[in-house]
């Protein structure tokens, strides 16, 4: 179902009645002039080299959450897009579900294939070469092929009412996708906070919502819980990684992130055992844990 494009009196009726405004937004329109003021979105050759970090051995608790949420039936067929190494795609094979993976990351796909032969579940995962603004139909995505549609973390798109619209097209029952409900996961907000740095909230799961509801679909909100610990080695290597969230006006603000880091490191007991996506944990991490928050938004498909 397209979305309706909406007239051009939205800014004089909303000026007197918000309400009117929250109905005739087109809120995909702006979502993608959202889009022109973020970084470009991380092409498959980036994830293809964080890829060696994706080694799924046990199932995360972020995952464990997205599952129970979803609440699958016993052997439904699930389409996991934007799989990446299998955080979920190897889980739902262990509980018997057929799983379509994909990936626009090649190399991602080759750790999921690695996962799948570790744990012996490689019949029940069909893997597809896929981004999302490719035709899914021609890839081998047909529609109402699955029962359920995931997007896990992994929705990065120019247009996400053709997403969504693909996601809802390709399940016979049910979707849910996760998406952030505030700073960018790449951001620490303590740190930006300390250091006077400016953050932007992006809040993606307002205009998911708002553009399921103009396809007609009735979503449903929860959250999910993620605490994060970054580790590094030293000082520099800190400084060097944490740098990443140092954009939009931010770059110059090194020295007093390099001091915030150097008050706030302490040993880290854990050093050298697996961390997140199978990565060996620095020598050092930081004196607070990172809580991330993730809107669940579930929602039943037209065959519902």
């Amino acid at each position: 179902m397209p979305l309706h494009k909406q007239n051009g009196t939205q800014g004089v009726s909303g000026a007197s009645n918000p309400e009117a405004t929250l109905i005739t937004t087109d809120w995909n329109e702006e979502w993608k002039a959202l889009q022109t003021m973020r970084r470009s979105p991380d092409n498959p050759s980036w994830w293809d080299g964080r890829a060696k970090h994706f080694r799924p051995r046990e199932t995360h608790p972020y995952a464990q959450d997205f599952l129970d949420l979803a609440a699958l039936r016993p052997g439904e067929r699930v389409l996991d897009m934007g799989c990446g190494g299998g955080t979920l795609a190897i889980p739902l094979a262990q509980a018997g579900h057929p799983v379509v993976a994909c990936d626009f990351s090649r190399a991602m796909l080759d750790v999921l294939a690695d996962g799948c032969a570790y744990y012996g579940v490689g019949d029940l995962v069909e893997e597809h070469l896929l981004a999302w603004d490719e035709d899914w139909q021609a890839a081998g995505i047909a529609p109402k092929s699955v029962d359920v549609a995931f997007a896990s973390r992994s929705i990065a798109t120019r247009d996400l009412a053709d997403a969504l619209t693909k996601l809802d097209r390709s399940a016979r029952r049910r979707c849910c996708i996760t998406l952030v409900t505030g700073a960018s996961p790449r951001v620490d907000t303590t740190i930006m906070a300390a250091i006077g740095a400016s953050v932007t909230e992006s809040r993606d799961y307002v205009y998911a919502f708002n553009i399921l509801v103009g396809l007609g679909r009735y979503p449903e909100v929860r959250y999910i819980t993620s605490p994060r610990r970054d580790t590094f080695d030293s000082l520099e290597d800190g400084v060097q990684d944490f740098s990443r969230m140092l954009e939009g006006g931010n770059e110059g603000r090194v020295d007093e992130l390099r001091n915030y880091l150097a008050a706030h490191m302490v040993e880290n007991p854990d050093a050298g055992k697996p961390g997140q996506k199978g990565k060996p944990q620095g020598r050092y991490m930081l004196d607070h844990e990172r809580i991330m928050r993730w809107a669940f938004i579930a929602w039943n498909t037209s065959a519902s």
